[in-house]
């Protein structure tokens, strides 16, 4: 009895708080209290046995990620970055992570960073190395590592750290389309570089003055050294977006070449240290090519003409039929049938009519039984004279 006493001021203490609970208003959260998602973190705590000593510092802007190189960054697309250092036992490790919009964007980063001859690692997308110093990138990611002492497993190091970036899908992941245009005999993969701005393109060695160029026109450009037998050669392909648009500035790049370098209009220091007997621009499509370098005439024409425009048909979806088509095209339809069935009737005509004319003529008879006298007659008025007790009528006077 005493359990049973128990359970029923239980059961109803209970009814009572759910009461209360529904009863009391619900507040509700203010806009302040939400806080937006945090992106996750490019860097992670820890990997391979190195431990982060401290929070990543994060930076939304290229001149804090980086101040020096700023410009270009924000021509890469540049979204975020961190960096971080790291310590396992007594040996550290210094890492910057930045996030671009696209794949294109982080491999121009990463060809802008990365300088021309730096022995290839086989991490992520692509990595080159200077001593200490290691960079590599990865779908919209480029990673650059200072170790304090490089070891023998260094690169697996940061081969598990590439394993946790993530991989670009969809418009993100498409390479930049210039690159296709490169020859790939005698190329030095480890010396190509692509830009899409004057900043990138002169921080990288561009031939060109950057305002000969016309970025400000959407040109993007791919450059790389070529080991010829008589010495290298460098190709500039300036992809621009009309063919129209890289005639004019064709124009402008040979009267520029043709000038020679003067003292009013110095000559960048890797077009100033060619061969100028070497020096050659051909327009093919919307390319405009420039070799340069210290090759022979005829190595450097034999590499400029190597390069060809290629133009992809794409299929653009058209528009669905209007209600004017769709009419017009049902008008046709019924005419056709109209045509059609006149037409077969005709024939019909012919050949079925045609047939009996020809079978008549066969039997000796006219072509047309409108002469034949082959028909039924009843003679009614001589069948009824002839009936019993019918008196013939008199003959009419006269």
């Amino acid at each position: 009895m005493g359990s049973k006493l128990t359970l029923i001021v239980a059961a109803a203490l209970l009814a009572c708080d759910t009461a209360k609970a529904q009863s009391a208003p619900v507040k509700a959260a203010s806009p302040s209290s939400i806080e937006a998602p945090q992106p996750a973190s490019l860097l992670p705590e820890e990997f391979a046995g190195w431990a982060r000593t401290e929070p990543a510092k994060a930076a939304a802007d290229p001149a804090l990620a980086d101040p020096a190189n700023a410009a270009a960054l924000k021509e890469y697309g540049f979204t975020r970055g961190e960096t971080a250092n790291y310590k396992r036992d007594d040996e550290t490790l210094s890492l910057r992570a930045q996030r671009f919009s696209d794949e294109s964007g982080a491999y121009g980063a990463y060809s802008f960073y990365r300088q021309s001859g730096w022995p290839k690692e086989e991490i992520g997308a692509g990595a080159a190395s200077d001593h200490n110093r290691v960079i590599f990138w990865l779908g919209t990611t480029v990673v650059d590592a200072n170790f304090s002492r490089i070891g023998p497993m260094s690169a697996a190091e940061l081969r598990e750290l590439a394993g946790r970036l993530p991989v670009a899908e969809g418009n993100k992941a498409v390479a930049p389309p210039v690159l296709a245009y490169l020859p790939k005999t005698a190329l030095d993969g480890q010396t190509t570089h692509y830009a899409v701005g004057p900043a990138g393109y002169a921080g990288a060695g561009g031939v060109l003055p950057p305002a000969l160029v016309g970025f400000d026109e959407g040109a993007e450009t791919a450059t790389a050294t070529y080991s010829l037998r008589s010495g290298p050669a460098v190709i500039t392909i300036i992809d621009y977006p009309t063919p129209q648009m890289a005639t004019a500035q064709d124009s402008r790049i040979r009267s520029y070449i043709k000038a020679g370098n003067q003292p009013q209009n110095p000559w960048p220091k890797p077009l100033a240290d060619s061969d100028q007997a070497s020096l050659e621009v051909r327009r093919s499509g919307p390319l405009v090519i420039l070799v340069s370098g210290d090759a022979i005439p005829d190595e450097s024409h034999k590499l400029i003409e190597s390069v060809h425009y290629d133009a992809d048909l794409i299929a653009i979806p058209q528009p669905s039929e209007s209600e004017v088509e769709k009419t017009g095209k049902l008008l046709l339809g019924i005419a056709t049938i109209v045509v059609i069935g006149a037409t077969a009737a005709i024939l019909l005509g012919v050949f079925f009519g045609g047939g009996r004319a020809l079978y008549r003529i066969a039997r000796g008879k006219p072509v047309s039984s409108v002469y034949d006298e082959e028909f039924i007659s009843l003679d009614l008025a001589r069948q009824w004279l002839s009936s019993p007790g019918v008196i013939e009528p008199p003959p009419p006077k006269g």
